[in-house]
């Protein structure tokens, strides 16, 4: 590093320094140019120094910043207080969401299950009612059926019965004639096995 910043400051030098006024040859140097260049050398040597200070400076600091500040025990159990209670918050606000969901999961599954047990509900009724109906239709159908045989063997009943009594009965027939001034009428009327006749003549009013 030295090496290479010597012919930099070497350059420099002519332009912030003055040149020597050389001696002619084959006199020895003058003592004011040995300090000149004395001090030339110096002053190379404590730049190459500056160099290498502001290039191990960065090192430095970068330790430095590397190395933990010292803790103080209160400011340790501020530190630990706080995020404790900042997990709690965490937590609660975890909590409560999930027992939100889960109210909203159960109101869920119970109108579901509402619905499913009204539909099965419904389906039941209707099937009972169905059943109802063809029980009071086949029910009816038998009752009519029943009713009508009976009403078909009254009648045969009553015509017998009916039919029974007119052998025994007697009946009545005759014939009538009209005058001018009377009605002739005869009638024979049977009963049993002996007939009656009867002849009458009935006057009638005349307008005179």
């Amino acid at each position: 590093m030295q090496e290479m910043d010597q012919p930099e400051n070497t350059d420099e030098r002519p332009e912030e320094e003055p040149q020597p006024q050389r001696e002619p040859t084959g006199s020895p140097p003058a003592p004011r140019a040995l300090e000149v260049k004395a001090e030339a050398n110096n002053a190379n040597t404590v730049e190459a120094k500056k160099v290498d200070n502001a290039n191990e400076g960065p090192k430095k600091i970068l330790q430095h910043k590397s190395r933990p500040p010292p803790r103080d025990p209160e400011v340790v159990k501020i530190q630990a207080w706080w995020r404790g209670i900042l997990v709690r918050r965490s937590l609660l606000f975890a909590a409560l969401g999930a027992l939100t969901i889960q109210r909203w999961w159960k109101q869920i599954r119970m109108r579901a299950l509402e619905a499913r047990r009204r539909a099965v509900l419904e389906a039941f009724t209707r099937k009972e009612w169905a059943a109802v109906r063809l029980q009071a239709w086949v029910r009816m159908w038998r009752i009519r059926l029943r009713y009508c045989r009976l009403l078909h063997a009254a009648r045969i009943i009553q015509g017998h019965w009916r039919c029974r009594p007119c052998g025994s009965r007697g009946f009545i027939k005759g014939h009538y004639r009209v005058t001018a001034n009377q009605l002739h009428l005869e009638l024979e009327i049977v009963l049993g096995s002996e007939p009656c006749i009867v002849s009458e003549c009935i006057p009638l009013p005349v307008k005179q």
